[in-house]
């Protein structure tokens, strides 16, 4: 049996229903983890689900709004109904901060709902996640995982984005902490800072051709990131291969940052 092997795992993905969510649901499935999509959107959630299981994945899909609290636990509840355990969660789900408004006119209201989602929602789910995984534990069956996809937001300064750079910076700090106290129980926690990825939420700069023109030659790759290329480190970090991996902030930007 291969050390990246998932049979038998169970995986939840918020925002699991496109962009970079999507590409790591689509691998867990790939590698044998039974997936269950958490989305706001009912319709995305089913574009994403039979796109899964048309290649043969087993899934399944969830209405969830990551800033509700009573949301969460109950998608929790109904996946563990459901599927028996929950040995992955990836808190994917999240908002872009746009970088069209300066810091000073920001009102309180964009400041709270991005931290609402971006931040609320991962402790949110990281929450119910954590209690399950320890609970299991305890009774005999050490091994969790905790993925919180980050930005490279969170190391660069990022004009007109504070809001949203101040978050993904936050989730770093929380995934260290997490991977300190959780250990004990054989979960895991880090963080996954992608580059600059096409997504809907990218897709207004990427077809900016003054924003492609600067930041193409600073990308040794010389190419825009895909969701298919987290499933690697999504198959990794699931797996039992990285069981000694925790705490870390695992970049994957072809090459932008050290450039």
């Amino acid at each position: 049996m291969s050390i990246f092997d998932l049979s038998g795992r169970v995986a939840v993905v918020t925002g699991g229903n496109g962009g970079i969510g999507l590409g790591i649901a689509q691998a867990l499935a790939d590698a044998g983890a039974t997936v269950s999509i958490w989305g706001r959107n009912a319709d995305k959630n089913a574009k994403a689900l039979a796109a899964i299981t048309a290649k043969g994945g087993k899934a399944e899909a969830r209405v969830c709004d990551v800033t509700d609290p009573a949301s969460v636990k109950a998608a929790m509840q109904a996946t563990l109904d459901a599927l028996g355990r929950v040995d992955g969660c990836f808190a994917n789900a999240g908002i872009g901060g746009g970088g069209r408004q300066s810091f000073i006119d920001r009102s309180e209201e964009d400041w709270r709902k991005m931290f609402a989602t971006n931040l609320d929602g991962v402790f949110h789910v990281f929450q119910v996640a954590a209690r399950h995984m320890t609970e299991r534990a305890a009774a005999g069956d050490p091994f969790g995982r905790l993925v919180a996809t980050s930005s490279m937001a969170s190391l660069f300064g990022t004009a007109r984005n504070e809001h949203y750079a101040g978050t993904k910076a936050a989730i770093n700090a929380l995934v260290r902490a997490l991977g300190v106290e959780l250990a004990r129980y054989g979960v895991t926690a880090n963080a996954i800072l992608p580059g600059w990825i096409k997504s809907d939420m990218t897709q207004g700069l990427m077809a900016n051709d003054k924003f492609v023109d600067n930041v193409m030659p600073r990308i040794p790759m010389r190419r825009f990131g895909d969701p298919a290329d987290f499933g690697g480190i999504a198959v990794y970090l699931m797996s039992k291969a990285s069981a000694y991996h925790t705490a870390d902030m695992i970049v994957i930007d072809g090459g932008y940052s050290v450039f």
